[in-house]
C-alpha cells in the first residue's frame, strides 16, 4: 500500500504521470522529477496497473533489429482522470491545451484496448519506435500481420498524416494496410491506408 506520509509525493507522481501519457517510459527520470526511489517509483506503477487505473502498451520488436526501443509507453484507463490530473476542466480548455494530442491519442489506444477484450480477443497491441526516428504510434498484429496506425487529434487532414506508416510498411513485409484515425470528417482513398473518425475506432479491433 501507498505510504501515506507519501501521499503528497504520490498525487505528485499521477499528475507527473499524466503529463507524460503516450510518451517512454523513464522510471530515473521521473523519480527524480519527484523525489523519490526508481524503486518506490515502480512500486507505485505496479499499484496503478494492479488497480487498472493504468496500463502499458509495450513496443514490438520481434524480427525488427536490435535498433528499436524497447521501453513501454504509459496510458491511462480514464481520459477524464488525467485531463483532471492536467487541470483541464472543460472540452473548451482541452481544445487548447499543449497536451490534446496525447490525450486524443490514449482515448484512442484504450478504445482499442477495449474493444479487443469485450470481444473476448488477445489485444495484440504495441507500438513501434526506432533509433533512427521511425515510429508508429500504434500496431495491431492479426495473425502473421502487424496493421500499423497512425492516431491524429487534428481536424483537417494532411498527407504526412501516412508518412510513418509508408516508412514501416518498406521496413518489413509483415506490414499490412494501414490505418489513420483522426479527429477531422473527410475519409480521402490512400494507396497505403485507409482513413478512420475516431468515433469508428472500435469497429477496428472488434
Amino acid at each position: 500500500m501507498i505510504n501515506l506520509r507519501r501521499l503528497a509525493d504520490f498525487e505528485n507522481f499521477m499528475r507527473l504521470l499524466a503529463g507524460r501519457i503516450g510518451q517512454l517510459v523513464n522510471l530515473s527520470s521521473l523519480a527524480n522529477d519527484v523525489g523519490v526511489s526508481s524503486t518506490t517509483l515502480k512500486e507505485w506503477l505496479s499499484v496503478l496497473e494492479a488497480s487498472y487505473v493504468v496500463f502499458r502498451l509495450t513496443p514490438y520488436f520481434e524480427n525488427l533489429g536490435k535498433r528499436v526501443v524497447k521501453s513501454p509507453k504509459i496510458y491511462f484507463t480514464d481520459v477524464g482522470l488525467a485531463s483532471y490530473l492536467l487541470g483541464i476542466e472543460s472540452p473548451t480548455v482541452a481544445g487548447r491545451d499543449p497536451l490534446i494530442g496525447s490525450l486524443f491519442e490514449n482515448m484512442v489506444v484504450l478504445e482499442a484496448l477495449k474493444a479487443r477484450l469485450n470481444a473476448g480477443r488477445e489485444p495484440h497491441l504495441y507500438f513501434y519506435r526506432d533509433r533512427q526516428s521511425c515510429e508508429v504510434d500504434l500496431l495491431f498484429q492479426e495473425e502473421r500481420r502487424l496493421v500499423p496506425i497512425e492516431i491524429k487529434s487534428a481536424m483537417t487532414f494532411h498527407s504526412d498524416f501516412v508518412r510513418s506508416i509508408e516508412r514501416f510498411q518498406q521496413m518489413t513485409s509483415s506490414a499490412a494496410r494501414g490505418y489513420v484515425i483522426y479527429a477531422g470528417d473527410l475519409t480521402p482513398k490512400l494507396a497505403n491506408a485507409d482513413v478512420l473518425h475516431f468515433a469508428d475506432t472500435a469497429t477496428l479491433f472488434s
